[in-house]
């Protein structure tokens, strides 16, 4: 198990160091950052001046070293757009993007399991088909769009929720959250449905596909042919093995939902770090980009890490040596 754990972690770091590289070389083709900071009066002198303060009079691996370096102690440089830490930005804005990521991913879970159970049970039902049939419209219509249609028919049209914004929020410290106010509250469920809408179709066709899969086994028809009650039968002994490859896809799924965020904060105006990655690619604000994609990747990275534990501990086949068992 140990030896596993570090194998994992050295990947994980590894994948870290690619990833940063990559988006680091990236950035050097999305513009000149000078060109936003200093009006059209500059001059040479200080175009040369602010290159030296930024550091990017400096070779390209230096650069890099240095904001890793950086990441490492949690300093992530100075925003060129506000001027102020890239940390300090990154936590104002976190909470926003976390509750909305959370409560997301809560309902992709929750209700994508239980309606992938009630598909697999009662799948010749007319309500499992019509379900079935409606999900084609979370997997098939684009994220922004799905948004949109929210927006018109509850917004718009009904009036009943908002259409952008966050709404009135409760400071905790550098912590802020919506989720103790009405309006706070009102404001999350469109972006909350729009980004897990897609999440928990997926989750809702593989439950169910899983679930077909496990009732058609012969402990299944053993277990009801011992008179056991139908509810113990699909939850304690099919729902169980179901969930196994279902808990890998839904871990990544978690780490989606943090990452597609952008599209949902930029269509409803929601204050994350989404909103923020997408004003400083506009302003080449580069310590601002490569801070929020790293973050993004140890958020992958470490999802994906804790799935793999999670995999291994479930399924004891993972467990055995390669040589069988004894």
């Amino acid at each position: 198990m140990l030896t596993y754990v570090i194998k994992r972690v050295l990947q994980s770091a590894l994948v870290l160091l690619i990833v940063g590289l990559v988006a680091f070389s990236m950035f050097r083709f999305v513009g000149d950052p000078i060109d936003n900071l200093l009006g059209q009066e500059r001059t040479d002198a200080d175009i040369a001046r602010l290159r030296v303060e930024l550091g990017l009079d400096q070779p390209f691996p230096v650069q890099y070293y240095k904001f890793l370096e950086g990441a490492v102690q949690g300093d992530f440089g100075v925003s060129y757009r506000q001027g102020r830490p890239v940390g300090e930005i990154l936590l104002e804005r976190a909470p926003a993007t976390l509750e909305l990521a959370a409560v997301s991913g809560f309902l992709a879970i929750s209700i994508g399991i239980g309606l992938g159970v009630f598909t697999a049970i009662r799948k010749d039902g007319f309500l499992a088909n019509a379900i079935m049939s409606i999900s084609l419209i979370g997997v098939s219509l684009p994220t922004f769009l799905i948004g949109i249609l929210l927006i018109y028919v509850f917004a718009v049209e009904l009036g009943w929720l908002p259409s952008f914004g966050r709404g009135d929020v409760v400071q905790f410290g550098w912590w802020s959250t919506g989720l103790l106010t009405a309006s706070g509250l009102k404001a999350i469920v469109l972006p909350a449905i729009t980004l897990g809408l897609y999440q928990m179709t997926l989750i809702m066709r593989l439950v169910r596909s899983e679930m077909l899969e496990v009732l058609r086994q012969d402990y299944v028809r053993f277990a009801r042919a011992r008179g056991l009650k139908a509810r113990t039968v699909n939850f304690r002994h099919a729902l169980k093995n179901t969930l196994v490859p279902v808990i890998t896809v839904t871990g990544l799924q978690l780490g989606s939902i943090i990452a597609f965020a952008i599209i949902t904060e930029t269509v409803f105006q929601w204050p994350g770090v989404g909103l923020l990655f997408i004003n400083a690619i506009q302003f080449v604000d580069i310590p601002v980009m490569a801070a929020y994609l790293m973050l993004i990747s140890v958020m992958f990275v470490a999802i994906n890490l804790i799935v793999d534990l999670l995999y291994f501990a479930i399924d004891p086949r993972l467990r055995t040596d390669g040589k069988g068992a004894h």
